[in-house]
């Protein structure tokens, strides 16, 4: 297992040096004047245009500038966003927390309702649970997640005024702010606890109910669908036969062994949709107001912010690489026989 990690890990340089290039050859279509952006740190470096364009060679070939290009970023150098009004790497840092909580909220029900009622619907093929799964399952996944979204706002906020919109309260927004709290992981129900402000957890984890719901509702019905197909085709194999021949129990034959191979594909579904989360749910963040990744990079391109475009793909590229080989991983425990391919 560890010459298959060490394997698959030692491939990431490549891939991410290969996505590198193509960003960096995508803003060639730029003038030098706008590709100056990319090295400015202070918005007052603005007024030396033409001197930055010849400090670091902008008409200089390509392979020259995507060298120098690389060095910046290997010190976390990606310019300034004017849409965040600070460096592009600190706009990262500032706003990517609260998608990652967001995301984790939203893929811990997916796994467990994705997996459990998948495996139900299978088990209890074309009977009333099955049709009722099915039914569902497919009325979720093909609602807008905006329509979905609003409706539950208008609901539970505007006809109840349980959730409210943002990511914390007015209230919380002093607290926060404040001398005594500290901030540890950027994640705020993790810093409430870190700082045992339970006012603080249960107001940041009350505005995180509402936009995990309506991602975790359309999320956990494709992984129910996924699922089920999955857990059919093993349940008709061979191996499954024999260990109900043996005298397993219903329970061990199901989950120990059918489950244990039927979650493969849902791993490839919950890796990709964790990455999803991770890169930003523009639609939901916008709905909620929530002050996630997402909505920075949507504002950066209506702005032309170029470093906060290029900062806001290759932190998505990375995920979505960082996504892939934990997947293959996962993959390899699941099945053993992968590691051996």
């Amino acid at each position: 297992m560890l010459k298959f990690i060490l394997r698959r890990t030692a491939l990431l340089p490549l891939v991410m040096l290969g996505v590198t290039f193509l960003l960096f050859s995508l803003t060639q279509i730029l003038s030098p004047e706008m590709r100056a952006s990319l090295y400015i740190k202070d918005p007052r470096q603005l007024d030396s245009i033409a001197q930055i364009i010849k400090e670091h060679g902008l008409n200089d070939p390509l392979l020259i500038q995507y060298g120098r290009w690389l060095k910046r970023l290997s010190r976390g150098e990606l310019g300034y966003s004017e849409t965040a009004n600070m460096p592009v790497t600190s706009a990262i840092k500032a706003y990517l927390p609260a998608t990652l909580e967001l995301a984790v909220a939203t893929i811990i029900p997916v796994l467990f309702l994705g997996i459990w009622l998948g495996a139900m619907s299978a088990v209890r093929k074309d009977k009333l649970t099955d049709h009722l799964l099915r039914a569902g399952s497919i009325t979720c996944y093909s609602m807008p997640v905006f329509v979905l979204g609003l409706v539950l706002l208008m609901i539970f906020y505007g006809k109840l005024g349980w959730f409210s919109p943002g990511r914390y309260s007015m209230d919380t927004d002093f607290i926060v702010n404040g001398d005594p709290f500290r901030h540890f992981t950027g994640l705020l129900t993790v810093d409430a606890l870190l700082n045992r402000n339970w006012t603080v957890f249960w107001d940041a984890a009350k505005h995180l109910i509402l936009p995990a719901a309506t991602l975790c509702i359309g999320s956990a019905a494709l992984m129910i669908r996924v699922m089920r197909s999955s857990m059919l085709e093993e349940l008709g194999k061979d191996y499954v036969r024999t260990a109900r021949a043996k005298g397993l129990s219903e329970w061990r034959v199901i989950y120990l062994h059918a489950g244990k191979n039927a979650i493969i594909p849902v791993i490839t579904i919950a890796s990709l949709q964790f990455v999803r989360l991770l890169g930003g749910v523009v639609i939901i963040e916008t709905v909620f107001d929530f002050p996630g990744i997402g909505r920075w990079g949507v504002s950066a391109a209506q702005q032309l912010d170029i470093p906060g475009v290029l900062g806001f793909s290759l932190m998505t590229a990375m995920l979505f690489v960082a996504g892939n080989m934990v997947a293959d991983i996962l993959y390899a425990w699941a099945d053993p026989r992968i590691r051996y391919q």
